[in-house]
């Protein structure tokens, strides 16, 4: 966990303070200057259009970051509402919200979110929003499940009776109990959102050129993998370290 959390801090310091110490643009593009390996004026080399890799890739990750920390707390929101409302609830609520869940789980994650950026190709908020649906099933569940077995506690039925209101009982019964879970499922989470946002880019149905985002990196990157791996190896590093990170949080946690 520890791990994770210095290879997170690090790849967000690198991505915030690239741009105060790199002249340029991550757009500014220069043709006389094409894929060239990393040296004293492009630390990290530049792309197939002469743009410089530092700041294309800073940019890239706090794209990355900023939708997965989106779309999660949207997620994590809507999911654990929905399933201490149905937990609490049961009955028809209960049945309507869990059937509700099961027909957004057999749709393909990914066809869910191609669905919803088709209404609004080249949008940030179709990319939250698809994310989010796709997010929110787990912590329904969790959440649901958790409701269900806190409810029926002594402690519970006794806050109930002396007339304590909802949002007393869920924040003194039901949040301690999910709230560690939460933690873990969001780490997950975000790590399912960077790679769907890499593979959206990937297949150029994501985030639009000319911003820069990991997936669409590498596709405009690949014909040039044979004179310059170097270049299309960064981004792939960036998913790769961003993604690992995530997993040793949530793994940590979750011991």
């Amino acid at each position: 966990m520890i791990v994770g959390i210095a290879i997170l801090i690090a790849l967000t310091a690198f991505s915030l303070l690239t741009p105060l110490v790199v002249d340029g643009s991550p757009t500014g593009q220069n043709l006389a200057q094409t894929l060239q390996p990393p040296g004293p004026g492009h630390r990290l080399g530049t792309d197939h259009l002469g743009r410089d890799m530092a700041l294309r890739l800073a940019a890239a990750i706090r794209v990355s970051l900023s939708v997965s920390i989106g779309a999660t707390i949207v997620a994590a929101v809507l999911g654990v509402g929905l399933g201490v409302l149905a937990g609490s609830r049961g009955g028809l609520v209960d049945r309507l919200l869990s059937t509700a869940a099961d027909m957004v789980l057999a749709l393909p994650g990914l066809l869910l979110v191609l669905l919803i950026i088709a209404i609004a190709p080249g949008r940030f908020w179709p990319l939250y929003l698809g994310i989010s649906l796709v997010l929110w099933i787990e912590y329904f569940r969790m959440a649901r499940a958790i409701t269900i077995r806190v409810a029926a506690s002594p402690a519970v039925q006794a806050s109930q009776l002396l007339g304590f209101g909802p949002v007393y009982v869920f924040l003194t019964h039901y949040w301690p109990q999910m709230a560690p879970m939460i933690l873990t499922v969001g780490a997950f989470g975000a790590a399912t959102a960077i790679l769907s946002v890499a593979a959206l880019g990937f297949v150029n149905v994501g985030i639009r050129p000319p911003t820069p985002e990991l997936g669409q990196m590498m596709i405009e990157l690949l014909p040039y993998y044979h004179e310059a791996p170097y270049i299309i190896a960064q981004p792939i590093l960036v998913v790769f370290l961003l993604v690992l990170s995530l997993n040793l949080i949530a793994g940590g946690k979750a011991r």
